[in-house]
């Protein structure tokens, strides 16, 4: 990047940091120690989402790379409520954040929080800084860093692939990617449900919503215009190739 260009993007951040609200502290101030958050997803469960998410960005055919995103949305959301099932203690929100790298930050900012979403996860968009905070349980939290970075690589891969080459048609592309996929991946969560998180899961999100109101107090929620349906329609139909609930065997109870 040349240096008038870079000296240009810092500039555009300092401003933006001048008009926007303050972000969340999410890190200790100097001199305070506070315990750090161990990995809350079991390593075993982990490495056989990385594996099918590795997979599902390697493979050259669009079904194939969503049914193996809904087999790793499901294994991860099944991992959270067998957790919370078993450990019932008390409940923590935490936060994070994700950052977008340039252009169509806003499409792309649509399919974190579509993923968070389906993880129980409330999240705010920066749009001017380029990056989301993400408020939920330490569990949650991980399974949407982990996923969201593997259907961000999908629907770039699917972008490249698609016929259009304007801007307002990629960005509509991107947009209804993320809305489809919000649709897909509430229902393979709802498959994986265990009703005996249940009870967990309703203190867990109460909590949630009290500590995002605490960060984000006022927050309001912003339309999207899509000013190309062509665009949003096949972002769509990338996104709805796929079986997203393959067959598979079930066991009674």
């Amino acid at each position: 990047m040349p240096l008038a260009d870079a000296v240009d993007r810092v500039v555009d951040l300092l401003a933006a940091l001048a008009v926007l609200p303050a972000l969340p502290a999410l890190l200790p101030q100097p001199g305070r120690v506070i315990a750090v958050p161990h990995q809350r997803v079991e390593a075993r469960v982990l490495a056989k989402v990385r594996a099918l998410l590795a997979k599902a960005e390697s493979t050259a055919y669009p079904q194939e790379a969503e049914a193996l995103s809904a087999k790793a949305q499901e294994l991860m959301a099944r991992h959270a409520f067998a957790e919370a099932a078993v450990d019932p203690g008390p409940q923590r929100a935490s936060a994070s954040r994700i950052w977008l790298e340039q252009p169509y930050v806003t499409a792309k900012a649509q399919l974190v929080d579509a993923v968070a979403e389906a993880n129980r996860c409330r999240a705010v968009f920066y749009p001017k800084l380029g990056c989301v905070v993400l408020v939920g349980h330490e569990t949650d939290l991980e399974i949407v860093t982990v996923l969201s970075a593997s259907l961000g690589v999908q629907a770039t891969r699917a972008l490249r692939a698609a016929p259009g080459r304007t801007r307002a048609y990629r960005n509509a592309f991107l947009s209804g990617y993320a809305h489809r996929i919000r649709t897909r991946l509430a229902l393979a969560t709802a498959t994986a449900t265990d009703a005996r998180a249940l009870p967990v899961l309703a203190r867990r999100h109460h909590v949630v919503e009290e500590t995002y109101a605490t960060l984000f107090p006022g927050i309001r929620t912003r339309r999207t215009t899509i000013s190309n349906p062509t665009g949003w329609g096949a972002g769509q139909a990338a996104a709805d190739h796929a079986d997203l609930l393959p067959a598979r065997p079930r066991v009674a109870g």
